[in-house]
């Protein structure tokens, strides 16, 4: 590829390759194979003038231009739709349609003659009348009412400069709203997209092996086990499953799916396993996936949003009546014109949703994905956060310490066994054992039958015929009835001490126990801190381990209240007795035994690292590893309620002096719209304003 280089300094250098060099499709093609490469942080390319803008890792210079050398655009791979950022599009839109509207304005008014501009005039004020008088035949008096005979008493009186400014400035409110929208939806889109590595396919000889999702094709069999999202859409050809759908219908109930039934992209498995013939695969199924959850997103208004609206189509006939007393008390046309021209709910309607949305926006930029206003309010007025333990406060990926035996099995077989029970399930502690085997360079075949998962517990199978457990002490030991002999339990007391433990029966005899290294999160206590200083007065930490272990954690990370040996359900029953004592709860969780108390809570936060089913269930979900992103989230939070109370009251002290002046006559009503009107969109552009402040 030619270019020449523009712009250069350390970590960013802008190309021009010139006009023509590569079309649109191009582009994209260009930005992903550049964003592909470990050394360029970011890349955006514009096919309008051949520009390249990439950001590198220091010292990488001589290598990424090495690299652009090389590029052919007409043979880079097609980036489909679905897999492309449009944000440049909708920006360069956004600019487009606002400098149009700006120029066509100025030249309407400097070049063509008044008879020309009042039909212009007059035909662009069909639609808004039209609007207004739906609205009265649905009998309801609202801001379209009030629009619609703003434009129509200025028209009345002959006043085409004033209605002609009214749908102008109405036009960029709406142009505003629009772009913040749109913007949001990318970045949104962005945040929510589920990756799918791996998949279990069945081969010619009905094994099931894990098989990149890349080489898939249609009609394909695979198979889905409990907690496991699924990647595709098809059909169901055996096994049966409760099917979590929310993500497409919305609703929270899972549903039992049978032979026949379709699943689809992005849905997960609770509870079950199913085998599914491949109908449709693709980024294609699961953006679709992601986009009507933005959709439905968009609905979960702060009370606050709604509250405001409300209130906007509430005051206007206080507007009409405002208007007419002042007719009746003056005799003057103009004065009642100048207080139907000004009013407060346009402001307080716009300017409200354009900061909950902006606000949804800057919190995904932050790699925090919000799916609703409410929660944003909810996260500002909790007064409690409650945290689970595995995952949450400690790191997502633990590490095995220690594995024992128990005669007459070996280290080996005790962790080769586990390892193949625990392949199948997606959990922080599974994926610890599975990587210690893998390390360890032990190869295993699927020689159990189907495995059965029970959550917060275990898993429980059969191997060689013998039954096979692994899971909590409590599952193997108390509710499995597996014997522990003194030997056994002195072992266990010394070597599990302080940390958690997974244990593996084979038959009716303890294998073995596996000791997990699951340390803290360095920035933890960092962490509940700055949440106790935000104004959160109550932070309890939740966990299934021993009372002894958690009371360490506790001190450790300046937690006063913990509750230990906990079951998913008890969980659950702590967050509904908090609310019952009036706290507002926020619930921190990462796993499939959290998901009940996430859906439990008043607004429910989802880890990184989370299982499917903890993503789906939260009501914001971090995309960085990083607790202190919900320390970010409480000051976004806060600043938007803030920010829309402010907002609040500028928009009553504005439109009231603007009253005022209309009523003894010191503003004229052509003044007056135009006041009125451009306030408006200033209090909705500066409502786009970040709420936090850049660092330092």
């Amino acid at each position: 590829m030619k270019y020449t280089i523009v712009h250069d300094m350390p970590g960013r250098i802008r190309l021009r390759c010139g006009r023509n060099a590569f079309s649109l499709d191009e582009g994209y093609s260009i930005t992903s194979v550049l964003m592909a490469q470990t050394i360029v942080t970011d890349a955006k390319a514009s096919s309008i003038n051949g520009s390249l803008l990439i950001f590198y890792i220091d010292d990488s210079r001589s290598l990424l231009l090495d690299f652009i050398d090389t590029l052919v655009p007409a043979e880079l791979p097609v980036i489909p739709p679905a897999e492309r950022d449009t944000t440049s599009e909708v920006d360069a839109g956004f600019q487009y349609a606002l400098a149009f509207r700006i120029v066509r304005r100025l030249l309407f008014r400097g070049l063509l003659p008044s008879p020309v501009r009042h039909v212009i005039t007059l035909f662009r004020a069909v639609p808004y009348v039209v609007r207004g008088i739906k609205s009265l035949l649905n009998f309801r008096i609202n801001v379209d009412v009030l629009d619609a005979s703003s434009i129509g008493v200025s028209l009345a009186q002959g006043d085409y400069g004033t209605a002609s400014s009214i749908m102008f400035l109405l036009s960029l409110s709406d142009l505003l709203e629009d772009y913040t929208r749109k913007k949001t939806k990318l970045a949104l889109a962005g945040s929510l997209s589920v990756n799918v590595d791996t998949v279990w396919k069945q081969d010619s000889y009905g094994n099931f092996i894990s098989t990149p999702i890349s080489q898939l094709e249609e009609d394909d069999t695979i198979i889905v086990r409990t907690s496991g999202t699924i990647p595709v859409d098809g059909t169901i050809c055996e096994g049966e499953a409760y099917i979590n759908e929310a993500c497409m219908t919305g609703e929270s109930q899972s549903v039992l799916k049978k032979a026949e039934d379709s699943v689809y992209a992005g849905t997960v498995v609770e509870d079950g396993s199913i085998v599914i013939k491949v109908r449709a695969i693709g980024n294609g199924t699961r953006m679709n996936k992601i986009i009507e959850l933005i959709d439905q997103s968009e609905n979960l208004k702060a009370d606050v949003q709604s509250h405001a609206e409300n209130l906007a189509d509430s005051i206007v006939p206080f507007s009409f009546l405002a208007s007419g007393l002042a007719f009746l008390l003056t005799r003057n046309a103009t004065k009642a014109a100048s207080v139907l021209l000004v009013d407060y709910s346009c402001a307080i309607k716009l300017a409200t949703p354009i900061s909950v949305i902006s606000a949804m926006r800057e919190a995904a930029n932050h790699k925090i994905v919000v799916k609703g206003g409410k929660f944003l309010e909810s996260y500002a007025l909790a007064d409690t956060i409650v945290f689970d333990k595995t995952g949450t406060l400690t790191v997502a990926s633990p590490s095995v310490n220690e594995v024992i035996s128990f005669p007459p099995y070996n280290r080996t077989e005790v962790l080769k066994t586990s390892a193949c029970l625990e392949e199948h399930f997606p959990h922080s502690v599974a994926h610890a054992i599975v990587h210690k085997a893998e390390q360890e360079n032990l190869k295993h075949r699927e020689e159990h039958a189907e495995v059965e998962y029970v959550v917060a517990h275990g898993i429980r199978s059969k191997l060689h015929g013998k039954k096979a457990l692994i899971g909590s002490y409590h599952f193997i030991v108390e509710d499995e009835g597996i014997p522990v002999t003194p030997e056994q339990k002195s072992i266990i007391e010394e070597k599990g001490h302080g940390k958690s433990a997974i244990f593996l029966a084979l038959g009716d005899a303890l294998a073995g126990m596996i000791c997990i290294d699951d340390p803290l999160r360095p920035e933890a206590a960092e962490t509940i801190q700055a949440l106790r200083e935000s104004g959160i007065k109550k932070i309890i930490m939740l966990t299934g381990d021993s009372d002894e272990a958690a009371r360490d954690v506790s001190a450790q990370l300046g937690i006063t209240e913990y509750q230990a040996q906990i079951l998913p359900e008890d969980k659950a029953s702590v967050i509904e007795r908090l609310k019952e004592d009036g706290h507002q709860v926020i619930m921190v969780g990462d796993g499939i035994n959290d998901s009940p108390a996430l859906a439990a809570a008043n607004v429910s936060v989802s880890m990184k690292d989370s299982s499917d089913i903890a993503r789906e269930v939260a009501d914001i979900t971090l995309l960085s590893t990083d607790l202190r992103a919900l320390v970010t989230l409480r000051h976004l939070s806060l600043s938007l309620m803030e920010r829309i109370q402010k907002n609040f009251h500028v928009i009553i002290g504005f439109n009231s002096l603007l009253l005022a002046g209309g009523l003894i006559g010191f503003i004229p009503p052509a003044t007056s719209a135009f006041l009125h009107n451009f306030s408006t969109m200033f209090i909705s552009a500066a409502s786009m304003r970040p709420c936090l402040k850049p660092p330092v």
